[in-house]
């Protein structure tokens, strides 16, 4: 998305941008999420709910992200709901498919099945917009956890970056991602049905009983996930009782997301008027990554710039959109190179 987002604002400046997309079709990971666009109300607000992160760029996603919306509304971009139904936010909910099209119209070329040219040559002239997505790809494999986002961003971009003298920001094994039912794999179009979001519900223990999850995850729930995520297997056990299975969160009651669970093939048992569901971490994005300023410039290295889950040190402690920072920082980011070329 953040690529997509600075093309098409430095073409709409009157630029002629090239996007090199790794993978074979556009929209990274926000293909395939919900498509909520969000901020927190304040920055008051954001600070207390990612108190690691740098305060600068959390003010530009909470100046910058309104006007940001009414730009993709005035590409074409679809939207789903005028609302995020959370009252600590604020946004707006496009349609996926929708929103990628309409910034595929606006970008300009894109080259697909392109990998990142080596740091020492770009292979374009002018300045570069880091955009691969972080590195969801190599922190699952490397422990062990389920990939819930596209199967392309290895971390080519942090790579690339350090290569050129580029300092980091935020805590590298830090991840924002959600608890899945623990089958082999969801498929794609499944990422968000299947998404077990009930925590607060329930009893959370590891899958060999041992460790429990203490006190009340956050509203993200993003802290249940990273505990699960290091306990053996990177499992554990949701158990609920009868009574919750009609409560809602967002637009599912917690029984319609125990048997989507249970239709994916996850161990879902029933005892004693309980409900245990056996769950798996997943990874969606990477919230360390490249320090940049509030202006998209990487800090250490010389005309290069970096936006979405490239960016590291915006939701540090915490959990904020990775779509409101892509949408921010790639608007900034092609203003800034285009100002400076």
């Amino acid at each position: 998305m953040a690529g997509l987002i600075a093309a098409a604002r430095a073409r709409e400046l009157g630029a002629e941008p090239l996007v090199l997309e790794k993978g074979d079709r556009a929209g990274g990971s926000m293909f395939l999420s919900s498509g909520v666009v969000w901020r927190y109300r304040t920055l008051e607000a954001f600070r207390e709910e990612c108190p690691g992160g740098d305060p600068a760029l959390q003010r530009e996603i909470v100046e910058r992200m309104d006007e940001g919306i009414e730009w993709l509304e005035s590409l074409g971009a679809p939207v789903v709901e005028p609302e995020t139904g959370n009252p600590r936010t604020l946004g707006k909910q496009f349609d996926p498919p929708g929103l990628t099209e309409a910034l595929l119209r606006a970008s300009g070329q894109v080259q697909f099945g392109h990998g990142l040219v080596p740091a020492t040559e770009t292979g374009t002239e002018g300045p570069v917009v880091l955009a691969t997505g972080g590195f969801p790809v190599r922190l699952a494999r490397e422990r062990g956890l389920m990939l819930r986002a596209n199967r392309w961003s290895e971390g080519e971009g942090l790579e690339h970056g350090l290569a050129r003298g580029a300092a980091t920001a935020g805590d590298l094994d830090e991840f924002y991602g959600r608890a899945m039912p623990a089958v082999e794999e969801v498929a794609e179009r499944d990422f968000v049905p299947v998404t077990q979001l009930y925590g607060r519900y329930a009893t959370v223990t590891s899958h060999d009983m041992v460790e429990r999850f203490e006190g009340e995850p956050n509203w993200s729930e993003t802290d249940l996930v990273q505990q699960i995520a290091r306990w053996p297997g990177a499992l554990a056990w949701y158990t609920v009782e009868q009574r919750v299975l009609t409560e809602r969160v967002r637009n599912r009651t917690v029984g319609e997301m125990i048997e989507r669970a249970r239709d994916a093939g996850a161990t879902v048992e029933e005892e004693d008027g309980r409900i245990s569901v056996l769950v798996r971490a997943s990874v969606t994005q990477t919230l360390g990554g490249l320090r940049i300023d509030e202006r998209a410039r990487v800090v250490g290295a010389q005309d290069l710039y970096a936006a979405g889950a490239d960016v590291g040190g915006i939701s540090s402690g915490g959990y904020s959109s990775g779509l409101a920072a892509a949408l921010v920082f790639g608007r900034i980011a092609a203003e800034e190179a285009l100002s400076r070329a």
